[in-house]
């Protein structure tokens, strides 16, 4: 549980994310939590509810608003995801998400430096932050001045891993290595943008124009966390329906059900030129309060009630 010291920082976080989006004109969204149907995920579990899902995510209503006619928006909400437990996870926790047409993920990147930078202006005193524009934790010193690095994935591997990409995909280890061998190099000195997924793992990222064997995904690292997942957002209906039918096929393997989210395909078309974020909230907390758990972060959790 934090301390009232504690959750004035955190509210003090809370309302510098909002002032960042609403003096860049977005619109703050509010959607329901509880949903008749999710993206099929292979790898997130969700908790049922009364015959619907909480939210794993808002992407799903989020997007409907773009196909409405919203050009920009953002929301800070609780998602939930079965299973999901430890120092960097919880079941219930905070994600901020936003959405900016007419960009594309190169774009976010832009606008995750400036974030950040605009929230350490804000919340100065903060246990992790030295000198400003530097954080501390767990044994790194980050400077978090623009610009970060962008780091390719082909290279990441290359750099770190002991295999490339394209092995790690094929011998069905990407995750294993990529969380063991990479992720704790990344982001030790400053932020690194991990960016071009193979397209296998583009999630609902479009195909990179340059290189169709990468999608337009990127991940962002900070003293070895991972904080944030954003994409040019893939509008194809066609080849969205064959990338939720493969991993509605995966989810089956593993002796459960999944549906494909039709109403979202019918809006894909609607969306235009469109990059989405999701980040972290609890995460970002915990490295700008110093703390080593994210459990530390929040105000209650479920063990404490």
């Amino acid at each position: 549980m934090l301390s009232p010291a504690g959750l004035r920082q955190r509210s003090d976080l809370l309302q510098a994310i909002r002032s960042f989006f609403l003096e860049r004109d977005y619109i703050e969204v509010d959607t329901p939590l509880r949903l008749p149907i999710l993206i099929p995920e292979p790898h997130l579990i969700p908790f049922s509810s009364e015959g619907c899902f909480l939210q794993t995510s808002p992407e799903i209503c989020m997007k409907r608003l773009l196909a409405g006619g919203c050009e920009r928006i953002f929301q800070i909400c609780h998602c939930f995801r079965k299973e999901e437990c430890g120092r960097l996870h919880q079941a219930e926790f905070t994600m901020l998400e936003w959405y900016h047409k007419g960009w594309n993920y190169f774009d976010l990147m832009r606008q995750c430096e400036e974030l950040i930078g605009w929230v350490v202006r804000k919340i100065p005193g903060c246990a992790g932050l030295t000198d400003g524009d530097r954080l501390r934790w767990q044994g790194a010193e980050v400077a978090l001045a623009p610009p970060w690095e962008r780091l390719t994935v082909a290279e990441a591997f290359q750099r770190y891993a002991a295999v490339s990409a394209t092995d790690a995909l094929r011998a069905d280890r990407f995750d294993e290595i990529l969380v063991v061998e990479v992720e704790p190099n990344l982001g030790r000195t400053r932020p690194v943008f991990l960016y071009d997924y193979p397209v296998e793992l583009g999630s609902l990222a479009r195909r990179s124009r340059n290189n169709p064997a990468v999608a337009e995904r990127f991940e962002l690292y900070v003293a070895g966390v991972e904080l944030a997942n954003g994409f040019s957002e893939l509008t194809d209906p066609l080849e969205q329906r064959q990338r939720f039918q493969r991993a509605i096929e995966q989810i089956q393997e593993g002796g459960k059900t999944a549906e494909m989210p039709e109403r979202l395909l019918a809006d894909l078309s609607r969306l235009g030129e469109v990059a989405g974020i999701a980040l972290g909230v609890d995460r970002l907390c915990m490295l700008l309060l110093g703390h080593k758990d994210i459990a530390q972060t929040a105000p209650l959790i479920f063990a404490e009630l």
